[in-house]
Formats: structure tokens, C-alpha cells, sequence
């Protein structure tokens, strides 16, 4: 009897893998430039331990990694920039160009290979999709225990959820990753190359995010509500803190944040309920909402006339030999009114939300809101609405703002929502 192996079938031991790749210089490295399937990350490099850091990096957040893998699941249009990647000596490059910058890169899987590759930038993203292949492989493995016993109606049933758990699984295997692969066999130097990475980094601020993030509603409808004439012109695009020197009436964020407690409530989080309301829901509520609180309360009807060229942010350069120009109402009503508070308006907005579900109408509710209207003076005084009331608990002493953790944001809206029906003596 004579039998034929075919031995290209047999993977045999393996410890490396080998993918085609482009060898560049920076900073007087030799760095590799390839792109892998997302699947072999958790091959070639280290898996990060959320207990115990790699002493070349920063302890990896958990639910940040599991955001990553999740984000992947939701979105087939997902992206994300290459992870940069320090070779301690174990990768080995065979040109096949003439200029030797193109050739087949063999890298060392990160167990069992000799030098393995140590991450600089990129951990949430290895341990994100290492979770997201686990967690389907576990749902694969439930579902073919349940097949097992399941009556033909669920067994149908069951068989297209493994097929759609198999489809997942195969995009982490057809879709690829950047990498960019340092050279550098130097402990210290690569220390060093993560600190500098970490440095150079320019974090985007929440009001840019609210600006270009479109996967979540508040920020998605931004443009549309930021025409309201109270917001037009006035809101900051970049920044999220609002110094006294800041002329605008809030940043980009807080209208964000001001959005979210309209559609979601005092505590701001958005459901998924609420997140499939459409953009035009969104926007015709938050703006009627605008329209009730620009009408009701004295210093936001004058910002809403105010001429939007007091705003051009030129006009806080300071200029030589000239008087500063004089402050925009905005500014004057963070020094003198609870108004001026973020959030003070997102809790205004989480009661506006709950008197609607109530079934006020708008006319109503202004009227509610302008006997509120001098009561807004700020700091709060020790005879003040705010400090003989059940609202006490959620203002300091002397205070321009309510206290913002998340119980007092949700205390003083539900507070100021029963006074609606109970007003107190001083409303």
C-alpha cells in the first residue's frame, strides 16, 4: 500500500508568522510597516493583563478594551489608526525589491517566539479584539449546545445566529490593522519612546468629539441645534471650559450635554430607546426647549438678541494701546447668574423633559420657568430659594453652580420638577 502525504498541509510547529511588509527609517530606526488581520493580534503580540501592567506600558482599562471590541461589533465601517510596536531583536526582514525597502517581515508570536514584540501604543486595541474573539467563540460554543436539544422552530432559529456569530468572526479575519514595528533592542530607549509618544499625543477636547463623534445623537444633531438664536455664533468649537475670559455662552460639549438631558433626562444617559429617536425628534425637542428658556429667563432673551459680532473671538486678543473690549453678556451672566452654570441648565433641561412626559405644554411651562427667573442670582445667599428649600442638599455655601455628581443633578431636577404642582411660598 503506498500513501501520499501532501505536506504542504501539515502546519507542523510553528512560532512565527510572516506577512509582506515596507522598511522605513525614523529617528534613526529601522521601522516595519505592515498591515495584519485583526485575529493575529492576539497572536504575535502580548495579550494585556488589566492586573497585571506590563512594566513597559501603562495599566490597560478594561471597560475601555471591551468598548473597543464592541465598537467593532456595532460598526462594519470601523476605524483605527495603525498600532505602533517596539521589535526587541526577534524579527527578521528578507528584501525582494531592488532598493530592499519592500520584503517579508517573520515576527515572533508572543508566546513560544524568541524576542517577542513589546506594545508602545495599542493595548485597548489588542485586548478589545482579543475579548471580541473570545466572547464570540463562547456564543458559538453556547449555541451548539442549545442546537443539540432544541426543538426544529428554535433550532432554525439557532442556526442563524451561529451563522451571524461565524460571519463576525470571519470580518476579524478579512479585515487588517496597521502596524508600525520599531527596531529598537534597548530597554531604556523603548521606555523612553512610549513616554514620548504619550507626550507628543494631542488629545481632542469633548467639544471637538461633540463636534465630528455622529455615532451618538446629542452629538450627531449638534449643527442643528447651535443655529437657535440663543446658541448662534456664541458657542465655542474648540475649548470646553469657560474661563472668564471666554466670550462665548458655552462650548460645543455643553450643548451636547445640555441635548442629553432633554432626550434622556437629569442623569444624561442615553438609552438605547432614546437613541433611536430620529435627528428631527432630537432637534424639535431640544429647540423647544431653547425657545421656552430664551423667552422665560431675562439675561438668556438678552443674549438671544445680543449682536453675535460682540463674540468674534478676535476680540479677546488684547491689543496694544487699546481698552480690552467691553465683556459679552455671556460673560457677565457666568458672574452673576446660576444661569452662567452648564449645569444648572442641564438640570433646567432635565426638568423641561420631565414636565413634557407629564403632559405640560410649553406655554405652561414658560410661565413655570419665569417665576424661577429671580431666583437665578448668583452667588446663592443663605435666604435664598436654594438654601431654604429641599434644594439645600444640592448647593454649597456661596455656590454659582449646583453641586454636579450625579445624585444632586438628579435630586435638584426631580426638586425643582415637583414645584411645579407644590411651588413653594417664594415662587
Amino acid at each position: 500500500m503506498t500513501i501520499t502525504v501532501d505536506s504542504s498541509r501539515l502546519s507542523l510547529v510553528r512560532e512565527e508568522s510572516t506577512y509582506l511588509a515596507i522598511r522605513t527609517s525614523q529617528g534613526g530606526r529601522t521601522v516595519y510597516t505592515t498591515r495584519i488581520p485583526l485575529a493575529d493580534l492576539s497572536v504575535i503580540l502580548t495579550i494585556p493583563d488589566p492586573i497585571k501592567p506590563d512594566p513597559d506600558n501603562r495599566k490597560v482599562d478594561i471597560n475601555h478594551a471591551k468598548g473597543f471590541g464592541q465598537y467593532l461589533a456595532d460598526n462594519p465601517g470601523w476605524v483605527a489608526p495603525a498600532l505602533l510596536i517596539r521589535d526587541t531583536g526577534g524579527c527578521r526582514f528578507e528584501p525582494i525589491s531592488e532598493d530592499g525597502s519592500i520584503g517579508y517581515l517573520t515576527v515572533p508570536w508572543s508566546i513560544g517566539g524568541i524576542g517577542r514584540l513589546i506594545t508602545i501604543d495599542g493595548q485597548h486595541r489588542i485586548l478589545g479584539v482579543h475579548l471580541e474573539k473570545k466572547r464570540i467563540t463562547d456564543e458559538v460554543s453556547r449555541v451548539d449546545r442549545e442546537i443539540h436539544r432544541a426543538n426544529e422552530a428554535k433550532k432554525a432559529k439557532l442556526e442563524q445566529e451561529r451563522e451571524a456569530l461565524i460571519g463576525r468572526m470571519q470580518r476579524l479575519k478579512d479585515e487588517f490593522v496597521g502596524i508600525d514595528i520599531y527596531v529598537e533592542p534597548d530597554g531604556v530607549k523603548g521606555q523612553q519612546m512610549f513616554v514620548d509618544v504619550a507626550d507628543n499625543a494631542k488629545g481632542i477636547s469633548g467639544a471637538v468629539r461633540a463636534r465630528f463623534d455622529t455615532s451618538r445623537i446629542a452629538n450627531r444633531t449638534l449643527s442643528d441645534i447651535v443655529t437657535h438664536p440663543l446658541f448662534l455664533g456664541k458657542i465655542d468649537i474648540e475649548r470646553d471650559r469657560m474661563t472668564l475670559a471666554n466670550r462665548n455662552l458655552m462650548g460645543a460639549k455643553h450643548v451636547a450635554d445640555i441635548t442629553r438631558a432633554v432626550i434622556a433626562g437629569p442623569g444624561g444617559r442615553v438609552s438605547k430607546k432614546v437613541e433611536s429617536l430620529t435627528d428631527n425628534e432630537v432637534i424639535e425637542s431640544v429647540r423647544g426647549f431653547l425657545d421656552v428658556i430664551s423667552v422665560a429667563f431675562t439675561a438668556l432673551a438678552e443674549i438671544t438678541e445680543e449682536d453675535v459680532d460682540n463674540y468674534d473671538p478676535s476680540l479677546s486678543e488684547k491689543k496694544k494701546n487699546e481698552p480690552p473690549a467691553p465683556p459679552t453678556k455671556a460673560m457677565r451672566l457666568r458672574e452673576s447668574s446660576l444661569l452662567g452654570s452648564v449645569g444648572m441648565l442641564r438640570v433646567i433641561g432635565g426638568v423641561y423633559r420631565n414636565l413634557r412626559e407629564d403632559g405640560a405644554e410649553d406655554g405652561d411651562i414658560q410661565e413655570f420657568f419665569k417665576r424661577l427667573d429671580r431666583h437665578m442670582a448668583a452667588p446663592v445667599t443663605e435666604d435664598s430659594l436654594w438654601r431654604t428649600t429641599a434644594a439645600n442638599e444640592d448647593f454649597e455655601p456661596n455656590a454659582s453652580a449646583p453641586i454636579m455628581r450625579q445624585q444632586n443633578v438628579v435630586h435638584l431636577t426631580k426638586v425643582i420638577t415637583d414645584w411645579y404642582k407644590k411651588p413653594p411660598a417664594a415662587i
